[in-house]
């Protein structure tokens, strides 16, 4: 033990001017902002700087270059609070938000995407070296990488881990390769999002800022469903939490929950100020007719109940990156980090002039801490008294995309084991996470062949719900089962890691949860229930056409899956995965 405690101070001689920078800032580490004490529904709902991702010559749609960087700026995340230090994504410093703006692309037209990394030569937030980091060999300058979440797209582009650069490309990591991205956009038409997706410090570069919506849209096949169309009644929400100092910094712990072993690192993050498109709380005046938002979690790791305080309902229409085939409507959607809800909201059905969006997800989620009154909201809708005409059809269509079921019946699908583990210190405090007992760095074990479909089985043995996110494929949720018996079968799998030889069926075997009707469609990321194993038909070609990727899939350097609470996937719960013909 002191051998390895005198290794975390040697790392920490290292690294120890790199949290002091980040917390110089605000003097203080005790200086915390009381954010109940701000005033809500003060600001009003912006609405991000959309881009196009084609250009459009004699009517045809053509691809487009776009050039993007990250910029270090301030950002005012509520009338109340001083200008705060952040990360963000735009064509220009000036033009920089959080999030960054919304790029639309079209199906069939490829997009090409020059990330450019004008960040300063030190972070703005602690980071913990002690856990696997991209760090720069001159210590200087913060690596980034963009990945397109729910991109069907080659490697080259999807943003890998340790395909990191830093400012100017001037140091870049071990599978950087090209400095402009290609997006093909050829899959089905939905909600994307591009985030930062550096290893070791994706929990950070978010937390910063590095975030922004991308929507594939088809029109020949959206337009015949009437939903509510244009900027105005067709918004982007993404919804994340954040803490403050009393300087308008942004505030995260510089100390671990095991400090001799992770110096900064701990197992969540949970904000206080509820942020919707980059202000705390805000508003926005609609008209008595129906809107469309996609909603986005780009939360660390808050899960968020979402309803309507004055019992409206929504009609769903899409989850993560896709259409479900029906609508379904309800009065509340759960989402966990970095899922996405397609909604239409009806407000000609209110019986009030206003309603608060509301959330009353417990944190960490499901048996962690109720919410609170700041925690608890989320944006006010000001309802105009009179109704106007509604452009979109009179109701929301019965039947909306579907999609080719896949075919099993000639061949016994792969069948994979996906366990998830917590490790503890002797105090019980989580010191890192591993997806089949594997880290990172350990080689790869899933390999599915290009055009398969195959059964995972995701056995979770921790305390916590872990939305699992597939790069490249998508899945359709199947069931979810209680395991019974759990701390043997638990103590089976710390000891051989096998599902099989610690006889699984005889543990799944206790209560079945039905997949909710409005996430029965194609999905990317799942919430995956403490103490069950939850089944998922997974598919490596495309949904809306059963054909093959029309890009090399199987090329350097692969793809990952990994849990989408990003202090989970910091340290480690991530894994390699790479296709094979």
């Amino acid at each position: 033990m002191e051998r390895k405690a005198g290794y975390q101070l040697t790392l920490l001689a290292f690294f120890g001017l790199q949290i002091m920078i980040a917390c110089a800032w605000a003097g203080a580490e005790d200086r915390l902002m009381n954010v109940t004490k701000l005033e809500m529904f003060v600001d009003d709902l912006p609405d991000m700087p959309r881009l196009k991702g084609f250009d459009v010559v004699n009517g045809v749609s053509l691809p487009k270059c776009l050039t993007i960087g990250m910029f270090h700026k301030f950002w005012k995340f509520h009338r109340d609070i001083p200008p705060t230090p952040v990360f963000a994504y735009g064509t220009s410093e000036g033009t920089a938000t959080v999030p960054g703006p919304t790029i639309e692309a079209r199906y069939g037209v490829q997009t090409y995407v020059t990330w450019q990394n004008h960040l300063p030569s030190h972070h703005i937030l602690p980071w913990d070296p002690t856990i696997p980091t991209a760090i720069p060999t001159t210590k200087k300058g913060v690596p980034t990488v963009v990945h397109l979440h729910g991109s069907i797209g080659e490697p080259a582009s999807d943003g890998h881990a340790d395909a990191w650069f830093t400012a100017n490309f001037e140091e870049v990591g071990p599978t950087w390769t090209n400095e402009t991205y290609r997006y093909y956009n050829y899959q089905q038409p939905g909600n994307l999002w591009y985030h930062d997706h550096t290893k070791g410090l994706t929990r950070v570069n978010l937390l910063s800022g590095l975030i922004g919506a991308y929507i594939i849209r088809h029109p020949e096949v959206e337009g015949p469903l009437g939903l509510p169309c244009g900027d105005e009644i067709d918004r982007p929400l993404f919804v994340f939490d954040r803490n403050f100092r009393v300087n308008g910094s942004l505030y995260m712990n510089s100390t671990g929950n095991n400090p001799c072993i992770h110096p900064q690192w701990q197992p969540e993050y949970f904000g206080e100020a509820i942020i919707v498109n980059g202000k705390a709380w805000p508003r926005l005046i609609v008209s008595r007719r129906k809107y469309r938002f996609r909603i986005i979690n780009a939360s660390n790791a808050r899960f968020f109940n979402f309803f309507f305080t004055n019992g409206l309902g929504f009609t769903v229409v899409g989850s993560d990156s896709a259409y479900i085939e029906r609508p379904v409507t309800v009065k509340e959607i759960l989402l966990g980090p970095s899922e996405i809800t397609d909604v239409i909201v009806d407000f000609s059905e209110s019986i009030s002039d206003s309603t608060i969006l509301a959330n009353n997800a417990s944190y960490p989620y499901p048996s962690g801490n109720p919410v609170n009154e700041a925690n608890g909201k989320v944006m006010k809708f000001i309802i105009k008294p009179r109704r106007e005409v509604d452009t979109a059809t009179l109701r929301v269509p019965t039947n909306l995309i579907g999609y080719p079921a896949p075919d099993l019946s000639s061949s016994t699908p792969v069948t994979r084991y996906i366990a998830m583990y917590e490790y503890t210190s002797d105090t019980g405090e989580t010191t890192h996470l591993y997806i089949n007992g594997k880290s990172f760095e350990a080689p790869v074990t899933e390999t599915p062949k290009v055009g398969a479909t195959e059964v995972w089985y995701v056995i979770n043995l921790t305390s916590d719900n872990h939305p699992l996110h597939l790069h490249l494929a998508l899945f359709m949720v199947l069931d979810q089962v209680e395991l019974v018996g759990i701390d043997e079968f638990h103590n089976c799998m710390l000891k051989i890691n096998d599902a099989i030889k610690c006889q699984i069926s005889k543990y799944a075997r206790g209560k079945r949860v039905e997949v909710a009707a409005h996430e029965k469609g194609w999905k990317n990321v799942y919430k995956m229930t403490p103490g069950y194993v939850t089944r998922i038909l997974v598919r490596f070609s495309y949904i809306h056409t059963n054909a093959s990727y029309v890009f090399d899939a199987t090329a350097d350097p692969g793809y990952v899956y990994h849990c989408h609470m990003l202090d989970h996937e910091d340290n480690v719960m991530i894994r390699p995965m790479k296709l094979i013909k």
